[in-house]
């Protein structure tokens, strides 16, 4: 693992510059919480997904939605760029 990795939720979620362009992963596999998320807002159940990528665990998808949660519960404030 690269030394610019971090970890959020026990090392479940990482983000590495060197896995899927730095996008937050499940522990360090490239698979995307982006990818779960689009998975789960597209209808697919938890049994299709785990289906699909038999290496997660029922925890990973949970933790995905966990993680998208963290950041819908912070502050945002926008900027005028032009």
């Amino acid at each position: 693992m690269n030394v610019d990795t971090l970890n959020f939720f026990s090392g479940r979620i990482t983000v590495d510059p060197e896995i899927c362009n730095g996008k937050p992963t499940i522990r360090g596999k490239r698979i995307a919480v982006q990818t779960i998320l689009e998975y789960l807002g597209a209808g697919e159940s938890e049994e299709e997904i785990l289906s699909q990528y038999p290496s997660l665990h029922s925890d990973d998808i949970k933790t995905c939605l966990q993680f998208a949660a963290s950041f819908m519960g912070r502050r945002y404030d926008l900027q005028k760029v032009a």
